[in-house]
């Protein structure tokens, strides 16, 4: 039996989480893998400091990388790994400006999109940025912090005062403002295998959020966006959140290099797990 690693965060525990990787786990034992579990905060005393004397008992044959810790993923790059999904893919992912740059000009529809100015201060002492945005983008406009989880750091503002006190409750967080797609209030999808989420509550469609679900078979436009995303991010595998345009179009929302595929097992029958153990193996031998 062969031996990988899955690389989760270690201060990150929950039943959500916990199930996700035993599906992985259980998924790579039926293909003849011993997937074992290694929190990100245990690699340190894994991967020795001078590489000259590693003795490798257990090299593993590849890592199955579910976290966003960029720099580890990159040292075990460094150390010769193949991890699935890469440093680079993890990065562009887990930073919405840098999403935003990485798929600009490259064919790929999105909402009008800024990115805040840099400023050495936890808080703004000019909002000019401000008054240029919303002459282009207009209210209401979408607030997004760079990072963020579950629509969770996603706000909706409806004036400049709102915009201005909301920017000031996010404090050192790096943030984007974006155009609000109408079209697509409260629904998007997901694509994984396809699944639609609906919130008739929220301008967000998360199922954290109070969203709903059902299954979906995306347009033929929808499914190549998703295959382009992740092939200009150089992802293996993601989850891409794709909005509803004026006239149905797809306007990308954002992207996930490690996406919870609870929900999508729960809505189409699914089992995400499969596809990704199927598609490492098939690149490991290839």
């Amino acid at each position: 039996m062969k031996t990988a690693w899955l690389v989760v965060n270690g201060y990150l525990k929950s039943e959500k989480f916990e199930e996700i990787y035993s599906w992985l786990i259980e998924a790579a034992k039926e293909r003849n893998i011993n997937l074992k579990k290694l929190p990100n905060d245990q690699l340190d005393s894994i991967i020795p400091a001078d590489p000259e004397n590693i003795n490798w008992r257990e090299r593993p044959e590849f890592v199955l990388f579910w976290d966003k810790d960029v720099n580890l993923a990159r040292m075990l790059e460094r150390e010769g790994f193949r991890v699935f999904n890469n440093a680079d893919g993890i990065e562009a992912c887990d930073d919405k400006a840098l999403t935003f740059i990485r798929l600009k000009n490259k064919n790929i529809k999105m909402p009008k999109t800024f990115i805040a100015p840099m400023t050495f201060d936890n808080e703004y002492k000019d909002y000019t940025f401000l008054l240029q945005v919303e002459g282009s983008l207009g209210y209401p406009m979408v607030i997004k912090e760079n990072k963020g989880s579950f629509g969770e750091q996603v706000y909706l503002v409806n004036s400049y005062y709102e915009a201005v006190d909301k920017i000031k409750e996010i404090g050192h967080h790096e943030f984007i403002m974006q155009e609000f797609i109408e079209s697509s209030k409260g629904k998007d999808v997901r694509i994984v295998t396809a699944m639609e989420r609906v919130n008739e509550n929220d301008f967000r469609a998360n199922i954290t959020n109070g969203g709903k679900m059902k299954k979906y078979t995306p347009t033929k436009e929808q499914a190549q966006m998703a295959i382009d995303v992740c092939r200009e991010l150089n992802l293996d595998f993601a989850g891409v959140d794709i909005m509803f345009g004026k006239e149905g179009e797809p306007v990308l929302c954002e992207v996930n290099s490690n996406a919870h595929f609870k929900n999508i097992y729960d809505c189409t029958g699914v089992n995400v797990a499969e596809s990704i153990l199927d598609y490492i193996v098939k690149s490991i031998k290839d």
